[in-house]
Order: C-alpha cells, then structure tokens, then sequence
C-alpha cells in the first residue's frame, strides 16, 4: 500500500478553496437577507421606536431653529455694545458726579440701586 502524502501547498489550496465557498455563501446569505428585509420593512406598520425616533429628529429640528433665533438675538445685543445696559449709563454717571435720584430717573433703575452704584462709582473728590 501505497501513503498518502499531502504536501503544505496542496492543504493550502484547499483551506483557500474552502474559505472560498463559504465566503460565497456568506455573502449569498446576507444578499438574501437584506433584499427580504428591505421588502418586509416596506409593508409594515413604523415601530414604536421609529416612531419615537422620528419625534426626537422633529424636536431636533425645531430646537436648531430656536439656537439660530437666539443666536441672532445674541448677535443683536452684541452689536449695540456695552453702553446698552441701563447700569453702565448708571456707572457713568454716577462718574459725572449725578445724584442718585438724577441717576435712578435717567436709566430707569430703582432708587436703591441708584444710591449703590453712586456710593461705588462717584469721583473721589479731594
């Protein structure tokens, strides 16, 4: 009787030719499946977690349109500069040496919040 004798080469090509076919059948496989899964997913009803998804792309969208809103507000305030704020034209002023009730009347604060940024502000006079 005669051995068999299988040399690396030979076992190489056939676990290639092995690999090979199940390959194949693999990618068959998930053809198959994406192709009746596609087709199934057209006939049925939205789930509830699509549906769900749906509702969070929807808020998504609806809060990028606010943050582009109240960019352009921001933007609008940054614009008009610091001397837009009520206190800074109080500051400046209480600098001039106004009283407080001169400066609560003339940027609409109240008279207590005229007298403290008086007492913090006014011109040192010596």
């Amino acid at each position: 009787m005669e051995a068999l004798v299988i040399t690396w080469r030979e076992l190489l090509v056939v676990v290639v030719a092995v690999l090979g076919v199940h390959a194949a059948a693999l990618a068959l496989l998930l053809r198959w499946s994406a192709a009746g899964g596609a087709r199934w997913k057209r006939g049925a009803q939205p789930s509830a977690e699509s549906q769900a998804l749906n509702g969070v792309s929807l808020e998504i969208a609806e809060l990028r349109k606010q943050v582009v809103r109240l960019q352009a507000e921001v933007d609008k305030f940054r614009s008009l500069g610091p001397a837009a704020s009520p206190y800074n034209q109080a500051i400046q002023m209480a600098r001039q040496g106004l009283s407080a009730s001169e400066v609560a009347s003339g940027c609409g604060i109240s008279r207590g919040e005229a007298e403290l940024i008086v007492a913090l502000y006014r011109k040192l006079r010596i």
